[in-house]
């Protein structure tokens, strides 16, 4: 029975050869492993929340897709049963865009027949990881003042599933950061350089 390597063996981030291609000759890898996360955006994708709560790592890894989509199911739940479907919104802020690679080595009568060592060691596609940076936000929990607590408590929990320590941080979102930007045209800028020039 195939089961999941340690993911220890994968933790560390490291120069990924993983570019995917139409052509097979610029393709690094044959495959392209489809992502275990089902949503990215949850609960009311429509409303306005004006506290922002967010899971925070404290050191850079890789964490694989199976266990960003185990901390999304059970910080969902948690949402969903104390602050109810309409009183949130949770994002997922990373994307496992990287593709982890194993090269099975065989053990055991007749082996060396089967393996080829560490020549061609390259290895094949096993499954998907997001590289995270120092300080940067895993998932986010848009909600009111009175479910606060209650994000906190959901994040705790979600960060459980995930390998290493992470960080809770809770802030009020600005009127300016909720404000939309105004488009401004490339033209009008084109114009108003040649004015200034002129």
């Amino acid at each position: 029975m195939s089961r999941l390597r340690k993911f220890v063996a994968y933790r560390r981030i490291e120069r990924a050869y993983t570019r995917v291609s139409k052509y097979r000759k610029k393709a690094f890898i044959r495959m392209d492993p489809h992502p275990h996360i089902v949503r990215f955006d949850m609960g009311n994708t429509l409303a306005k929340f004006p506290y922002v709560v967010q899971l925070r790592a404290k050191h850079s890894l890789q964490i694989r897709d199976n266990a960003l989509e185990s901390a999304r199911t059970s910080c969902n739940k948690i949402l969903e049963e104390k602050a109810g479907k309409n009183n949130y919104r949770f994002i997922i802020r990373t994307y496992p865009f990287h593709v982890l690679r194993e090269n099975p080595l065989a053990a055991g009568a007749g082996a060396d027949r089967l393996s080829t060592g560490m020549s061609h060691s390259f290895g094949k596609p096993i499954g998907l990881a997001a590289q995270i940076s120092h300080g940067q936000p895993l998932f986010e929990v848009r909600v009111n003042k009175e479910h606060v607590e209650i994000a906190k408590d959901a994040l705790k929990c979600a960060s459980y599933k995930l390998p290493l320590n992470y960080l809770i941080v809770a802030q009020k979102k600005d009127r300016k950061e909720t404000a939309k930007v105004p488009v401004i045209r490339r033209t009008k800028v084109i114009a108003e350089a040649i004015a200034v020039t002129a």
